[in-house]
């Protein structure tokens, strides 16, 4: 048997919840070496376990601070910090020759993304962004379908991420931090998987907001919304991207994709599947299927172990970035169709 060669990991920050599964799915690698940091978890806004507390509870090692994780020497980090932290974050990982995954929206401007890419580019390591959605077995085999032809071509394609309003970690409704509420948090993983399945750009962006869930909680974001979106093509898009889940609800939410193509429609929700039941608290729902936060980090080690850059990449990171501010324009405007340049 072959050992893999040994891959030196550093975890930057547990704001993310994907970050618990992707110290999980990192320790079960054979050779990989991991630490983790997350310095801003102290003055964080919200009661969720962060530090190195949760660095304890997951079983690996923990240093204060990012300089400390960098000066460790890692092969390759994995940000999963606040969305304004990440330019920042992957701009120090690859000054010192570390290769990147970075949590998804890339960034919170189109010009930070753009940075970030430039920024590894000319260091030769590759940056990765955080789209596990596309991994799921079920979105791949509707994709294949819909390539074969056999439907001929598409038309249009209804998407709908909605979910829990995510309220044990503060950041994802601080303007500043997150960038925006639901249209930043649930826009980007259909617009990921738009962008694969459909190869080209989007020509225009049209959206309409609000706040009025959750409006007992006075937010300063938008707690629903919805993004049409046209492409050259002809292809029409729509992305329901809402925290309308009641927080009692036994599940975070779901994403679905429902594409219409001429002889026929395809749809696929990867999380659809699970074990429902009652337990002492209530509704219970236990997922099942490939777990796709752990089929990510094992794309992104062997890319780093065979030299090559894997997908998602920088390119569909600034492409999702581009949508979620023309996006929140059209929203600003009143739903006024913003053209991308």
């Amino acid at each position: 048997m072959i050992t893999p060669a040994p891959v030196r990991v550093a975890v930057l920050s547990f704001a993310h919840t994907h970050a618990l599964s992707y110290v999980h799915a990192l320790k079960s690698m054979p050779g990989v070496e991991l630490i983790a940091t997350d310095p801003d978890g102290a003055s964080a806004p919200d009661d969720a376990p962060r530090g190195a507390e949760l660095a304890a509870e997951l079983g690996v090692e923990y240093v204060d601070t990012y300089a400390e994780a960098l000066a460790w020497g890692p092969d390759a980090v994995v940000i999963a910090a606040e969305n304004a932290r990440h330019r920042e974050l992957v701009e120090s990982a690859a000054a010192v020759g570390a290769h990147v995954l970075c949590e998804k929206p890339l960034a919170t401007t189109v010009e930070d993304a753009i940075a970030m890419r430039d920024a590894c580019e000319r260091a030769g390591v590759v940056l990765m962004v955080a789209y596990p959605v596309r991994f799921s077995p079920a979105v791949r085999d509707a994709f294949a379908e819909l390539r074969s032809g056999r439907l001929g071509s598409i038309l249009g394609v209804t998407g709908v991420n909605n979910g829990k309003l995510p309220q044990d970690r503060a950041w994802f409704t601080d303007p500043e931090l997150a960038g925006g509420g639901a249209l930043v948090d649930h826009v980007v993983h259909c617009a990921d998987l738009l962008d694969e399945l459909l190869g080209e750009r989007a020509a225009s962006v049209r959206a309409v907001s609000n706040a009025f869930l959750h409006a007992d909680r006075e937010l300063a974001v938008e707690t629903g919304g919805l993004v049409t979106l046209q492409y050259p093509s002809g292809v029409i898009a729509t992305i329901d991207c809402s925290w309308s889940w009641p927080m009692s609800s036994a599940t975070w939410g779901g994403l679905t994709l429902q594409v219409t193509a001429e002889r026929g429609t395809v749809t696929v929700s990867p999380f659809a599947k699970g074990i429902a039941g009652h337990d002492m608290a209530g509704e219970t729902w236990d997922p099942v299927g490939a777990d796709l936060d752990g089929l990510l980090i094992d794309e992104f080690i062997e890319a780093v172990r065979a030299g090559r850059q894997p997908q998602p990449d920088a390119g569909v990171g600034i492409r999702t970035v581009e949508i979620v501010k023309a996006a929140q324009a059209s929203a600003a405007r009143g739903g006024e169709v913003v053209a991308l340049a």
